[in-house]
C-alpha cells in the first residue's frame, strides 16, 4: 500500500487510495470503528472522500489510535502545557513517516543534499517524543552536509555559521520555532541571499503571541528575506503541509485539507469557506488518516489552504503552526 500512496499523481488515484485506507482503518482501528458506529457510517455508505468520518483529534489524548497489530516502534507525544494531557501517536512502522517527510520535502524543495540544514528548535530538543525533532534530525543526516546541525541556545555559533555558509554560496534551510527566530533577529540583523527561513510556529509561552502577518514581517525584515516559509504539522500526523509565503499552504499528493461546518461537525464544506480543518493524511495508514483538528482554516479549489486560528477553549498546542 505504501507504493500506491506515495506515488499518487491524480485526484482519481487519491480518491481510490483514500477509500481503501478508510476500509482498512474501519476494520482494524477499534477506536475509529467505534466512532464510525456511533455516528452510523459504514464503508458501504461511503463513495467519496467527503463522506468519510473524521475522528476528533482529542481521541489521541484518551485512546490508543492504532490500525495495526504490529509492535510499536516509536511513540510521538505533543508538548502540551504543564499539567495538560498530551496526545500520543503510536507508530508501528516508522518507514511510513520517513518516506512521507523525505518525499514531501523533495516534492516542495528538491534534493535535501543540496542544503545545509540548521535547526533552531530549543524547546523541542529539551523533551523526548517530538516528531518534529525526529524529522529534522533525519533531514540533517540526509543532507550529508558537515555544517548541518541543531542549535540549542548557542545563537552566537549560529550567527557565525550563517555568515560562513552564505559567503560560500551554500543553500541553507534554517528551520526554527517562532520565539527562537525572533531571539536571533533581535541579536543580529541579516541580509541573507541563499537561505530559506522556515518557522514551525509556537511561542510556547516564551513571548507575547503575535498574529502571523506581524510575526513574519519582523522575521523577514530581520533576516533580509522577502518571504517566510512555514511548516504545518502536528504530533497526530505523519505528513506536513508547507507554505512558501503569504500563509498559503500546499499538501503533498497523499494529504488533503477539507473544512467542516463549525456548527455541524459532520458537514464538509465546499472550498472557499472558513471552517474547522479536517486532514486526510494517508501516511497515517497504521493509525487514523482522517482527523478533525482544532484549527480553523480555509481550503481553496486548487488544493491549497490557509490556517486562520483555533477553536475557542481548545488547549494550546506546541506544534500548531498558527501563532495567535
Amino acid at each position: 500500500m505504501q507504493d500506491e500512496i506515495f506515488n499518487i499523481q491524480t485526484e482519481a488515484q487519491f480518491t481510490n487510495a483514500t477509500l481503501k485506507v478508510f476500509k482498512h482503518q474501519f476494520k482494524n482501528n477499534r477506536t475509529y470503528r467505534s466512532f464510525c458506529d456511533l455516528i452510523n457510517v459504514h464503508p458501504s455508505d461511503v463513495k467519496k472522500v467527503e463522506e468519510i468520518p473524521f475522528l476528533p483529534i482529542q481521541f489521541f489524548k484518551s485512546h490508543e489510535i492504532i490500525a495495526s497489530s504490529e509492535a510499536i516502534q516509536e511513540t510521538f507525544t505533543s508538548s502540551g502545557t504543564t499539567g495538560s494531557t498530551t496526545s500520543k501517536h503510536f507508530i508501528t512502522d516508522v518507514s511510513w513517516y520517513t518516506k512521507s517527510y523525505l518525499k514531501g520535502f523533495q516534492h516542495f524543495y528538491g534534493n535535501i543534499e543540496d542544503y545545509a540544514v540548521l535547526a533552531l528548535l530549543p524547546n523541542y530538543l529539551e523533551r523526548k517524543g517530538s516528531s518534529l525533532v525526529f524529522m529534522v534530525d533525519d533531514l540533517i543526516t540526509k543532507s550529508k552536509n558537515p555544517e548541518s546541525g541543531f542549535y540549542l541556545h548557542n545563537l552566537d555559533d549560529l550567527v557565525q555559521k550563517l555568515a560562513f555558509l552564505e559567503q560560500k554560496g551554500q543553500k541553507i534551510l534554517l528551520i526554527g520555532v517562532s520565539f527562537a527566530l525572533l531571539d536571533l533577529v533581535e541579536k543580529q540583523q541579516f541580509n541573507l541571499k541563499n537561505t530559506i527561513i522556515m518557522e514551525t510556529g509556537g511561542m510556547k509561552g516564551k513571548r507575547k503571541e503575535l498574529v502571523r502577518n506581524e510575526l513574519h514581517k519582523i522575521i523577514s525584515e530581520g533576516f533580509g528575506v522577502s518571504e517566510i516559509h512555514s511548516e504545518y504539522g502536528m504530533t497526530e500526523l505523519l505528513s506536513q503541509g508547507y507554505s512558501k509565503g503569504n500563509g498559503v499552504f500546499d499538501c503533498p499528493p497523499w494529504m488533503k485539507i477539507l473544512t467542516r461546518d463549525t456548527e455541524d461537525a459532520l458537514s464538509i464544506q465546499k472550498p472557499g469557506k472558513s471552517g474547522g480543518i479536517n486532514v486526510v493524511d494517508l501516511a497515517n495508514f497504521n493509525s487514523c488518516s482522517f482527523i478533525a483538528t482544532q484549527d480553523l482554516g480555509k481550503s481553496h479549489q486548487n488544493g491549497t489552504f490557509e490556517v486562520i486560528g483555533r477553536f475557542d477553549n481548545s488547549d494550546i498546542r506546541g506544534c500548531n503552526l498558527m501563532v495567535l
